[in-house]
């Protein structure tokens, strides 16, 4: 059976520990426009792209080399008409060793098809992870949405 939730795959050759790290390092492959701290349990962070996207995340869940969890508790989007669809949703990154590589298990939970954002946002978390996430991993340097 499959997910409705948004969910991407991607395996690597770095360790669990160089993929949370990565991971936790959302400035350095997702955008240098995330306010606010990011590291410990409770903490929130805004994320911003111009005058089309911004959002508010709170770490919920934070297991080293494992897992990382974020809740999204404010949301914006200035092209639906819907602004607050990812509003409760959850961002997981479940990282595990498989044979010689590591997998990280991206999933939106609770980004479903039914939003109207769903084509953009899973096209975008698609290009973050499978792009510059994967990047930083394999080459030391991500492609974040730049500090505006």
């Amino acid at each position: 059976m499959t997910s409705p939730n948004f969910s991407a795959t991607l395996l690597v050759d770095q360790s669990p520990e160089e993929v949370f790290r990565a991971v936790t390092d959302m400035r350095a492959w997702w955008s240098e426009n995330i306010v606010g701290p990011t590291e410990k349990l409770g903490e929130e962070f805004t994320y911003s792209y111009q005058d089309v996207h911004r959002t508010t995340m709170k770490l919920v869940e934070l297991v080293p080399n494992a897992r990382v969890v974020w809740l999204v508790t404010a949301n914006h989007f200035n092209f639906i008409e819907d602004e607050t669809e990812w509003v409760g949703t959850k961002v997981i990154f479940d990282i595990s060793r498989k044979r010689n590589q590591t997998e990280i298990r991206f999933t939106h939970q609770g980004l479903v098809p039914e939003y109207e954002c769903f084509g953009v946002c899973s096209s975008a978390w698609g290009s973050y992870i499978h792009g510059s996430l994967k990047n930083l991993l394999t080459t030391g340097k991500g492609n974040p949405n730049p500090k505006e």
